[in-house]
C-alpha cells in the first residue's frame, strides 16, 4: 500500500494537472457552471444566504460546508464586513470567516460584490482545490489533511486561529507527537504549548510549512499503524469486548491476558503526555 508521503507528493507535486482534472468532473462542473452563470445575479446578503446553490458552493470554496445551515450567523458576518475591528468576522477565532467575509464583502462593495475576481472565478478555484481534498480523504485523510495545510498554513496569523481550526491543528498534533489530552487543559495552556512546537511564523514560511508536512504524513501512517496494532494490546478475556475497545483507542496498558502478553514483550504509550506538555510550557495545571 502507498505511503501517505509518497500519496500526498504525488498530489502535490502534479497540482495543476490534478485540479485541472477536477474542475472538469461531471458535477464539479455544473455546480460551477451553474454558480459563475448566476452569483453576478445576487446583489444583497439576503439573496446570497437564501440562494442554497449558490450560497453552499461558496460555503464549501472556503471550507466552511459544515455550517451553510447557520445563515443568521452567516448573514451577521457578511452585514459586519471586514473594515471594523469589533465586526464578527474580525472577532472570531476562525481565519475562514474572515476570508469568506472579504472575498463576499457586501458592507464596502454593496451590489458590485459578486462581480467581483474574488467572488466569482477566486471562489470557483477554491472550490475545486477543496474538491481535491475531499476527493482525496475517501482514499486517505491523512493526503487531504496535508493539502489542506499547505493550502491553509499562511492564513494563520495567531495561535488561537491554529487552535480553532480543527484540521490545522490535528495536523500538529500528529506531526510533533501531541497528545489529544492537550485538549483538557485551559486554552491559553494550549496556546502557550502550540506556540513552542511551531511558532506561528512558520506557518508563513513554505520551507518550514513543507517540512511540518513531511513529519505529518510519516507520522500519520504510523499513528494508523499503532491504531491497527492496538487491538494486540486487548484483554482476550472477553475478546469481543476488549478488542474492540483496543481497536477504538480505549485503555492504554498491557492486560494480563493480552494476545502481547503471549510474546513476553512490553509496549510502551506513543504520542507526548500532558504533564509533559504542561512542563514545555513551563506551565502547571491550575496555574
Amino acid at each position: 500500500m502507498i505511503s501517505t508521503t509518497a500519496a500526498y507528493l504525488a498530489v502535490a507535486n502534479n497540482l495543476s494537472r490534478q485540479q485541472a482534472a477536477t474542475a472538469s468532473q461531471g458535477d464539479v462542473k455544473n455546480a460551477t457552471d451553474y454558480y459563475l452563470a448566476n452569483i453576478g445575479k445576487v446583489q444583497t446578503v439576503g439573496q446570497f444566504v437564501n440562494n442554497y446553490q449558490l450560497f453552499s458552493y461558496a460555503m464549501k470554496a472556503f471550507g466552511l460546508s459544515d455550517m451553510t445551515y447557520a445563515k443568521g450567523l452567516m448573514t451577521k458576518v457578511l452585514n459586519g464586513g471586514v473594515t471594523s475591528s469589533s465586526a464578527l468576522a474580525n472577532t472570531l477565532s476562525d481565519p475562514r470567516y474572515k476570508a469568506f467575509a472579504t472575498a463576499f464583502n457586501f458592507a464596502a462593495n454593496g451590489t458590485s460584490t459578486t462581480t467581483s475576481t474574488a467572488a466569482t472565478t477566486g471562489t470557483t478555484a477554491k472550490y475545486v482545490e477543496q474538491t481535491l481534498e475531499d476527493n482525496q480523504g475517501k482514499t486517505n485523510q491523512g493526503v487531504s489533511n496535508a493539502l489542506y495545510f499547505s493550502r491553509h498554513a499562511s492564513s494563520i496569523t495567531s495561535v488561537y486561529g491554529l487552535l480553532a481550526d480543527s484540521t490545522m491543528l490535528s495536523v500538529v498534533e500528529t506531526a510533533y507527537g501531541i497528545s489529544s489530552t492537550l485538549g483538557q487543559s485551559d486554552i491559553d495552556t494550549q496556546a502557550a504549548v502550540l506556540t513552542r512546537v511551531v511558532p506561528i511564523a512558520d506557518l508563513q514560511d513554505e520551507s518550514k510549512v513543507a517540512k511540518i508536512i513531511s513529519r505529518y504524513t510519516a507520522q500519520y501512517d504510523v499513528s494508523t499503524s499503532a491504531s491497527a496494532t492496538n487491538v494486540l494490546l486487548a484483554d482476550t478475556s472477553d475478546a469481543t469486548t476488549s478488542i474492540l475497545d483496543a481497536a477504538n483507542g480505549i485503555g492504554s496498558t498491557v492486560a494480563a491476558d493480552s494476545v502481547l502478553n503471549l510474546f513476553d514483550t512490553t509496549a510502551a504509550q506513543s504520542g507526548v503526555s500532558s504533564n509533559l506538555l504542561l512542563s514545555l510550557a513551563k506551565l502547571h495545571k491550575g496555574g
